[in-house]
């Protein structure tokens, strides 16, 4: 597997762009963009578990459950499209009818995704305006992968994409990416908005499945804030213009690419965990020895998202008793008293904890490596073989700021 510099234009058949078209007043930032597979692709998509769905996520999962193919995606930034009623839901189809007419595809074959402000309605007007400029600008190289890439961000500080080669069946076979997500994280499925393409040619629900399993280990696996967003979305394209066999559960070569799959999903987490709003540091626990892996994401997990240590993170302070307290209240077993905590980073590394309390460490060796970046704790229970990792950031003053002053 190779790393390649691109995003979601990187595989066979995929265009992509993105501009401005307008759809917050008074911004200069491009907010739509467009990405479009010029033969039909299998779609998988995983959404929020918040009760409250924004109008796109019901379009979109509707797709997936009942068509399974699609072949365009049109996101905008600066409005979520959530809490809008009947009227923000006809709104997506309309979204998906503009598009469709303008790309010769059936609307059931456009898939819809807004990110921004909750509670209010698009002004279809801009939105047909930008969709009616984004068509003609399309185009297959990493220029437009990056244009789309910008467009989808709302606090973010920088554009998160990513492309994969591997081969499969002797044939190149590529994943792309982008995501957004900086605010509002704490995915309950997936992550704010994620888009992946391919190349491969994959059974539909194989490739549901697939995305369902390795969400669990990514994206689920990260927090900012704590909060799980109304329009949580990962979409993944499969168009099949790479030309190998149809990839199916009894394929030999199926690791290859879930592999590859793996790789931009855990990417793109990171990117989003590290681009916390305000953040100074990307923050990753991992737990070793657990009883099970569940155990162990839910200790990381609990580490990761607590504002006490976090907090500690942004102070250079290594105050490991929060650490542990998180560990206790996460609902995981262990004997607090066999606990080893250690902190690492470009820094260097340093024991913390030994048996469940203090080691003989230097305070000043500690705030070193806690200013690193990333900066990373090693929480071993003593209770097993099993270990997972949980990605979030620090906790500062900024963040505070961003979302006092975010709808204005």
């Amino acid at each position: 597997m190779k790393i390649i510099s691109s995003g979601v234009t990187a595989p066979k058949g995929f265009q992509a762009a993105g501009l401005r078209a307008g759809i917050k007043a008074g911004k200069t930032n491009k907010d739509m963009a467009l990405i479009y597979s010029e033969a039909p692709a299998v779609c998988a998509g995983t959404f929020t578990r918040n009760i409250v769905k924004a109008a796109p996520v019901l379009w979109d999962k509707k797709i997936v459950e009942e068509e399974g193919r699609a072949q365009a995606v049109v996101i905008n930034s600066g409005i979520a499209n959530a809490c809008t009623g009947e009227e923000g839901y006809g709104n997506c189809e309309k979204e998906a009818e503009i598009a469709a007419g303008l790309l010769g595809t059936g609307k059931k074959e456009v898939l819809v995704c807004s990110t921004g402000v909750i509670g209010a309605q698009l002004d279809m007007d801009i939105v047909k305006k930008g969709i009616g400029m984004l068509v003609p600008a399309m185009a297959a190289d990493a220029q437009a992968a990056s244009a789309a890439a910008e467009a989808i961000l709302t606090t973010d500080t920088h554009k998160k994409e990513i492309a994969v080669e591997c081969e499969i069946d002797g044939k190149t076979v590529t994943v792309g990416g982008m995501s957004k997500g900086s605010g509002m994280i704490h995915p309950n499925m997936g992550t704010m908005l994620a888009f992946v393409t391919s190349d491969a040619a994959i059974e539909q629900p194989l490739l549901q499945q697939i995305l369902r399993e390795e969400v669990e280990d990514t994206f689920n696996m990260i927090s900012v804030d704590g909060d799980t967003s109304t329009n949580d979305t990962c979409l993944v394209l499969c168009n099949g213009l790479a030309g190998n066999d149809i990839l199916t559960e009894n394929s030999g070569e199926l690791p290859v690419f879930r592999q590859a799959l793996h790789e931009v999903l855990e990417y793109l987490a990171k990117q989003i965990a590290g681009d916390g709003e305000g953040c100074t540091r990307l923050f990753e626990v991992t737990c070793q020895g657990a009883a099970s892996r569940e155990e162990a994401k839910k200790i990381s997990k609990a580490v990761v998202c607590s504002s006490l240590t976090k907090a500690a993170v942004f102070g250079k302070d290594a105050n490991w008793g929060r650490i542990l307290c998180a560990m206790g209240y996460s609902g995981a077993s262990f004997d607090p008293e066999t606990v080893d905590i250690m902190l690492e980073s470009e820094k260097g590394s340093l024991v913390i904890v030994k048996n469940g309390i203090a080691a003989d460490y230097s305070e000043e060796k500690a705030t070193e490596i806690l200013s690193g970046n990333p900066v990373r704790a090693l929480l071993n229970v003593h209770a097993g073989e099993a270990e997972a990792t949980a990605w979030g950031c620090d906790l500062t003053y900024e963040y505070v700021k961003i979302n006092a002053d975010y709808r204005s």
